[in-house]
């Protein structure tokens, strides 16, 4: 069940943005800005059975493709397999929780199945329509970069100027000329910072760790004051007309009720043997793309199959 029109999830590039509250929860689910490139080879960021060949046909060969290629290779890689075939497109799941026993009483490890329910958007004037079955396992493969982790700085409640997450970042152009703080500097921070030299005026990169900073990084925002003013830890400042929040996702399962057998506390999911599986619920109920810091998609690769093998 995929709630977008296509596969490819955050690869699936949406110009759009939550610009309604930029701070707010996610209404877009895509977090790719226009210039996002593979930071990893095409040579490893493949399945190990549909290599990531370079086309000639007018398309991105670069070793380090943009993510249009990538996400090419996915489309190619479902047709070839025939998956769209099985894939509900605009579904939109709201619900999954343990069914109850046929018979009534407790159900046991060996007999959980589990109730979904979602909606799917109609064709036309038809509206959306929602549906509820029973399956004999869920896999959660939602992924983990859609939800902003948004940090609690002093002042940024009452700061009159633009804020914003890199989940609502897409292009440098509305930021020409202006003095910008990126706070983090991991892949996005960097990314981001890096674009956007070419058409602000300042760029000024802000980091938590107090530790190995480096020309042209300032330590963590202390407060932010209502004249535009951005007070840094090591007593400088800066008058910014921007924010831009580089400092990761958090894991959300709005639909998932486990009854307290699986939850999210400080950003870390578990109980999940091996980033899968939840013991108490295993093997019915399993987890793909939980884990950081993996060659993608390599790892989930490993984690379905293993899945699949025990089902």
């Amino acid at each position: 069940m995929e709630q977008s029109g296509g596969v490819g999830g955050q690869w699936l590039y949406d110009p759009r943005t939550d610009a309604g509250d930029p701070l707010g929860p996610a209404g877009v689910h895509s977090s790719i800005y226009s210039s996002v490139r593979l930071i990893t080879p095409r040579e490893v960021t493949c399945f190990s059975d549909f290599p990531f060949y370079p086309k000639d046909d007018g398309g991105d060969t670069r070793r380090y493709p943009g993510h249009g290629e990538f996400l090419r290779y996915i489309r190619d890689f479902c047709d070839a397999l025939g998956l769209m075939d099985v894939v509900r497109f605009n579904t939109r799941v709201v619900y999954v929780g343990v069914a109850p026993p046929d018979d009534g009483g407790a159900a046991d490890d060996n007999s959980l199945r589990w109730v979904v329910r979602c909606t799917q958007q109609g064709d036309g004037d038809h509206g959306a329509v929602a549906t509820e079955e029973v399956f004999d396992a869920v896999v959660i493969a939602v992924g983990q970069y859609t939800q902003p982790r948004i940090p609690t700085i002093d002042g940024m409640d009452r700061w009159s100027r633009r804020q914003l997450h890199s989940h609502s970042y897409r292009v440098p152009d509305s930021f020409h000329g202006e003095v910008v703080v990126v706070v983090g500097c991991h892949e996005s921070g960097k990314d981001i910072a890096l674009e956007l030299c070419q058409v602000a005026r300042e760029v000024h990169i802000c980091i938590k760790s107090t530790e190995d900073i480096t020309p042209g990084v300032t330590k963590a925002i202390e407060c932010l004051c209502e004249d535009g003013q951005v007070m840094f830890a090591g007593g400088s400042c800066v008058v910014a007309d921007a924010v831009i929040y580089c400092t990761g996702y958090k894991y959300s399962f709005p639909f998932l009720d486990t009854a307290g057998l699986v939850t999210v506390d400080d950003n870390r999911v578990g109980p999940l043997f091996e980033h899968t599986f939840p013991p108490a619920l295993a093997p019915s109920l399993s987890f793909v793309g939980v884990a950081k810091r993996v060659v993608v998609p390599r790892f989930y690769e490993t984690q379905a199959r293993w899945v699949a093998q025990v089902l």
